[in-house]
């Protein structure tokens, strides 16, 4: 990948525009510098100003004149196509061998955008045989690769195959950059998380890039040339921005030195506030702004391939995905910013190679965010599945397994809804007895054992509120019969599970229903089973007082069970 990437960034620095046909394209032969007050005719007629052979421009003056000559072999042109950049004027001057002269003026505002990505162009003054040289005259050009890449043709693109085969791939490029925001409304609604919305807003400002840059602009909206200049400086600036601040909240959280994460965020702020200066007041510093401005962000380079080595050496699982998806961009960087501040270097702004980063972009860090999507689903998963355990073991009582108090008081409208109306109060009779005497190992073992006697059921819940307090909820039309049998159980299974005891052990238990329709309460009903239950120890114990709302209170001895078996 290395090596391929290699190639595409020495053919990014020669590249031509997308569709010129060098054979017919004139460049210029020379060059000179004057102030704005120098009358261009007299400029024109000075030979001792023009610099010739030397194609390393200087934006030291006011005004830069190209000299394009022609040749009786050369297509006559008919515009000038240069890069896009701030400037306020554009003078084109055809000088014909007999000395005659015909002049064109277009102020900045009136140039058009060609078809060649990235270029304007205007047209020139009327082109003959007898028609020498063309000089052209950029009244405050702000950057060096306006004069490096002036040229005259004959025409524009045509919408040949060719040109309609590279719109072609273009188109599919903003369609490839246009999935990732599909995925990211679908991962956002689940996730919540802020890297989502930062990679969202990246894509979305790579694609905005790559319409301003390329001929899709012009095939669409046909903006002009200059509209689409400081265009395409601030979304440069919102895409380092959106990069910083994606890196910022999509590297794991311990995977980042601090200082590195926090600066991320200034070199977002940073990005973003240069390109707007830069794009608001282009002559401030003109001579020299293009050249700042391009070194100005040689930090911000420099604290995020920092930013991803840190994270990789911390064993950050989205540094990966990061690595490898921006290294054609971050080469793209590097070539602007070396033959931006480089004065013998020709400027390139090596858009093949960015072209070739936004596919790296969008595949790698749409992988990258899926990746960390089910990296966080699991660890919010297991969280849940932890929660629900713990949940459920709060609900439960260590000793015996049976439900506890928590479970009936949060759960008891829901019981309640499930058609639970019968609500039994149980108290084992003399239990302190049995610890005292056999030991705490064996009134567990009894509690165990009343715990199985109570055995719930679909229509059966059975509860242990704490010492030897037990709580049946009951339903049917036989829920109180239902609940007697349990009681009645327990000495039986108590014997057989612990023996050794020298004596039965037996329960007492209060019972009360609820009204159907009515919305009665826990802690009501629990209230009137409980004096139910006090009635029954008061009686003798080992038995049980039941009683409903509609029905005064009445009895269940030991033979309750037989009877309610006979009947």
């Amino acid at each position: 990948m290395t090596t391929v990437l290699s190639f595409v960034m020495l053919a990014s620095l020669h590249a031509a525009p997308l569709g010129a046909a060098e054979s017919v394209n004139i460049r210029s032969s020379c060059w000179m510098s004057s102030s704005l007050s120098d009358a261009l005719v007299t400029v024109i007629r000075s030979p001792g100003r023009w610099t010739c052979g030397d194609r390393t421009y200087s934006l030291e003056g006011e005004r830069t004149l190209l000299r394009f000559e022609i040749g009786p072999d050369d297509a006559l042109p008919q515009y000038l196509f240069s890069r896009r950049s701030a400037l306020t004027a554009v003078h084109l001057l055809a000088i014909d061998r007999d000395g005659a002269m015909r002049q064109t003026s277009v102020p900045a505002g009136d140039l058009s955008s060609a078809l060649s990505g990235g270029y304007f162009k205007a047209a020139l003054p009327e082109i003959t045989r007898d028609t020498r040289e063309v000089v052209v005259a950029f009244d405050l050009p702000s950057h060096r690769m306006t004069l490096e890449r002036a040229y005259l043709s004959p025409s524009d693109l045509v919408l040949s195959p060719d040109f309609l085969r590279s719109l072609l791939l273009l188109a599919t490029l903003a369609g490839m950059l246009s999935m990732p925001l599909i995925f990211n409304a679908a991962f956002y609604r689940i996730l919540r998380e802020p890297f989502v919305l930062w990679h969202s807003m990246l894509t979305i400002s790579l694609l905005l890039t790559i319409l301003v840059t390329s001929s899709l602009a012009v095939v669409l909206f046909d903006p002009p040339a200059m509209t689409l200049s400081w265009m395409t400086t601030v979304i440069f600036g919102l895409s380092v921005a959106c990069g910083a601040m994606f890196t910022h909240s999509f590297i794991e959280p311990g995977s980042m030195h601090p200082f590195l994460r926090r600066a991320l965020l200034y070199c977002a702020a940073w990005a973003m506030l240069l390109s707007t200066a830069h794009a608001a007041f282009p002559f401030v510093g003109r001579s020299v702004q293009s050249t700042v401005y391009t070194a100005a962000f040689a930090p911000v380079v420099v604290i995020f391939i920092l930013s991803v080595a840190d994270a990789l050496r911390r064993g950050s699982r989205a540094a990966k995905f990061q690595a490898v998806g921006y290294m054609p961009i971050v080469l793209a960087g590097l070539v602007r910013l070396v033959t931006g501040v480089v004065p013998w270097l020709q400027s390139s702004d090596a858009m093949l190679l960015f072209y070739v980063g936004c596919v790296c972009e969008v595949l790698f860090t749409t992988l990258g965010v899926a990746d960390r999507f089910m990296t966080i689903k699991r660890e919010r998963d297991h969280a849940r599945f932890e929660a629900d355990v713990l949940e459920r073991l709060s609900e439960r009582d260590a000793l015996t397994g049976l439900l506890n108090r928590r479970a009936i008081e949060q759960n008891f409208a829901k019981f309640r809804a499930d058609g639970y109306r019968t609500l039994a109060v149980l108290d084992l009779d003399h239990f302190k007895p049995i610890n005292d005497i056999h030991g705490h190992v064996v009134g567990d073992a009894v509690l165990k054992a009343v715990a199985d006697a109570l055995q719930a059921d679909p229509k059966v819940h059975a509860f242990r509120l704490g010492g030897e307090e037990f709580v049946l909820l009951v339903r049917g039309e036989d829920a109180q019969v239902r609940a007697e049998r349990r009681r009645q159980a327990i000495p039986a299974v108590v014997a057989n599970a612990v023996p050794g005891l020298g004596r039965p052990v037996t329960a007492s238990m209060g019972m009360t229903d609820a009204p159907p329709n009515a919305d009665a309460q826990f802690a009501e009903l629990y209230e009137e089973a409980d004096k139910l239950l006090y009635k029954a120890k008061l009686a003798g114990r080992n038995r049980t007082k039941a009683a409903s709302v509609r029905e005064s209170n009445h009895e269940m001895d030991p033979v309750f069970g037989a009877v309610a078996r006979r009947s």
